[in-house]
């Protein structure tokens, strides 16, 4: 099989790099249809506007409805269809993003993606998650190229709140791990080839920018202010683990995050903080050695990730629920089967509660440490 490397056609990043958006736009038409929840266009269409003025650029505003479904990118889809747009521009969050690169898979258009926040690393990749109309995954949809431009403005994500930069930590956490093990089995990437030097080394560069950055980062936006450590967890959460996930490949964080989409209580919880729950099962079942697992389970005390089931909303333990989450996570089409062993719900099942332990364990020594 090919080694093959996806990633978008340019990376843009820079504070005020919205009010120069027809600049980036401008290559691949004029007729824009923007896909954006009502809250980001307060907070952010007018800066946006301000910068088509006199390009000759024109927009179309269209509400997304806060699921990447099938029933809301067939409705988009029509809406391209009835305004002539030309490129689509995706403005928010990671639904919104995934959403606007599906439809602009489907209208077979261009696609510019502006992300508001660095909360997860869906920006950058040639991959939507679709759920379904209620918010449980249902499947991912693979397309054949990634986004043409990617537009980070590092001003708008720094005034984000903080426990959006954190969970998009949580998503860049998996990176690494996750390359680590399908590196290890030879299994297929996101984009059709297997693992690249260029891509395991720039999974490690993610992880590695995480520890060295991420408490300065947290610190710094939960002041509103934009450092170089923001600026370094920005590219890491957006472009590093965009990249370095896609080209590395998926193993059981994600799976596993999949997996607890189907319990209730964990919908109140962000995508990047369940698969940092999920990167601790993935440790367990790889039993790696204690040194590695208390330095990301110190990492994620340190910037606030979750590190055990009530830290995801799961205050009462229900066994048969969890074995739901691990059965859901051995599904034939998911990722969990990129481990370089066998897996079974069983397995699963076991990594999950053990992962919980570990986590209360050192939670539980944090805590005694504070007393003292």
């Amino acid at each position: 099989m090919a080694t093959i490397i996806g990633s978008p056609g340019r990376y843009i990043q820079e504070r005020g790099a919205l009010k120069h958006l027809a600049k980036y736009t401008a290559p691949l038409g004029n007729q824009l249809l923007v896909l954006i929840t009502p809250s980001g266009r307060k907070r952010v269409g007018g800066m946006i506007e301000a910068g088509l003025e006199g390009t000759g650029t024109k927009i179309v505003w269209e509400e997304f409805n806060r699921e990447c479904s099938t029933n809301e990118i067939n409705r988009i889809v029509e809406s391209v269809k009835k305004n002539g747009s030309d490129v689509i521009v995706g403005v928010g969050g990671g639904k919104t993003l995934d959403t606007a690169k599906a439809v602009a898979y489907h209208a077979k258009l261009p696609v510019v993606i502006v992300p508001t926040i660095a909360s997860t690393d869906a920006p950058c990749s040639a991959l939507s998650v679709i759920y379904t109309d209620d918010g449980v995954f249902e499947s991912y949809l693979f397309l054949p190229s990634n986004p043409n431009a990617v537009i980070m403005d590092s001003d708008i994500i720094a005034a984000a709140p903080e426990r959006l930069l954190v969970a998009g930590m949580g998503d860049a956490l998996a990176t690494y791990f996750e390359a680590r093990a399908c590196q290890r089995s030879n299994a297929g990437n996101c984009v059709g080839g297997t693992c690249s030097l260029s891509a395991m080394a720039l999974a490690r560069l993610c992880y590695d920018t995480l520890l060295a950055n991420g408490v300065k980062a947290k610190l710094a936006v939960e002041q509103h202010v934009c450092t170089k450590a923001v600026e370094n967890i920005i590219e890491a959460n957006t472009f590093l683990s965009g990249v370095g996930f896609e080209s590395g490949g998926l193993a059981a964080a994600h799976a596993i995050h999949n997996g607890f989409t189907a319990i209730e209580e964990t919908h109140a919880f962000y995508h990047g903080e369940k698969v940092a729950f999920g990167t601790l099962c993935q440790l367990m079942l790889e039993n790696v050695e204690t040194e590695e697992l208390e330095e990301v389970v110190g990492f994620c005390l340190e910037v606030g990730l979750p590190v055990t089931l009530a830290d995801l909303g799961i205050k009462t333990v229900k066994p048969e629920q969890i074995m739901e989450v691990a059965k859901l996570a051995c599904a034939d089409t998911d990722t969990l089967h990129n481990m370089p062993f066998p897996v079974s719900p069983e397995t699963v099942y076991a990594a999950i509660m053990a992962a919980d332990a570990v986590g209360r364990y050192y939670k539980g020594s944090e805590d005694e440490c504070h007393c003292h």
